[in-house]
């Protein structure tokens, strides 16, 4: 019975976590090889996945890329998480390359994306990265000797909070989480001012972008306000971090 539960668990997280690690481990267990068929088995179906996704309206955003856009790290794609809708793709690319060209030698780094496969299933711990037209972009920092491209704050580039004011009451249930603990471990890097301006007003002023979501204490900081930039809610995910958008 134990035994059973532990694969039962192994398998709900490696499916929340990755869309098609809980299929893989449960392909595994019948070879009874453990992690060695686990890992291979993984590998073989992430490599699958990248052919299969366009039959679900999905195409994967490269970690390989060195262009002006690449993704945050080779965990997210390991992980299944890289993936777009082709609309959102093109979006984020030429996003990236309109920074290039205003500002040469930027990098414009995405973080979360979406699963591969299906609609309405949420990429956790974000409720609404379930349609492939939802992306997280990591912000450009800086230190004192100026821009560093493609650097973060943490090693996934999340849970780097840009402390300022807020309005947000401390209420459960919320995923507002502050990670005070975590804080002082991060990177010692600021915001770089003018490149974080212009992806937002870049991203904001083009048509097939939807809704922004970043802390309205950034927003004001920046000199960023627009209709299209939100605040995302007391009861989401803190957007001081990173930079959420969504296509319309």
């Amino acid at each position: 019975m134990f035994r059973l539960l532990l694969h039962s668990a192994i398998i709900l997280v490696l499916t929340v976590l990755t869309q098609v690690g809980g299929l893989a481990w449960l392909i595994a267990l019948i070879f009874r090889k453990g992690l060695l068929s686990f890992a291979l088995i993984y590998t073989a179906m992430t490599i699958a996945t990248l052919w299969i996704a366009p039959i679900f309206g999905r195409t994967a955003l490269s970690c390989t890329a060195s262009g002006p856009l690449e993704v945050q790290s080779w965990m997210y794609c390991a992980a299944n998480r890289n993936y777009v809708t082709p609309a959102l793709a093109e979006v984020l690319e030429q996003t990236a390359n309109r920074m290039d060209q205003r500002f040469p030698g930027t990098k414009t780094v995405v973080l979360d994306a979406n699963f591969p496969f299906f609609d309405n299933v949420p990429l956790l711990p974000h409720l609404s990265h379930d349609d492939g037209e939802k992306a997280d972009l990591a912000f450009y920092y800086q230190d004192q000797t100026g821009y560093l491209p493609g650097a973060t704050r943490s090693p996934i580039g999340y849970f780097a909070f840009e402390q300022g004011p807020s309005d947000c009451p401390d209420t459960w249930p919320s995923l507002r989480w502050d990670f005070d603990m975590l804080q002082p471990i991060w990177a010692d890097y600021a915001l770089e001012p003018e490149r974080n301006r212009a992806v937002l007003q870049i991203l904001a002023n083009d048509p097939r972008v939807g809704r922004i979501f970043v802390e309205p204490h950034l927003v004001q900081s920046l000199g960023a306000a627009h209709p299209n930039i939100r605040f995302q809610g007391c009861r989401a995910a803190r957007h001081d971090d990173h930079i959420h958008l969504q296509l319309r």
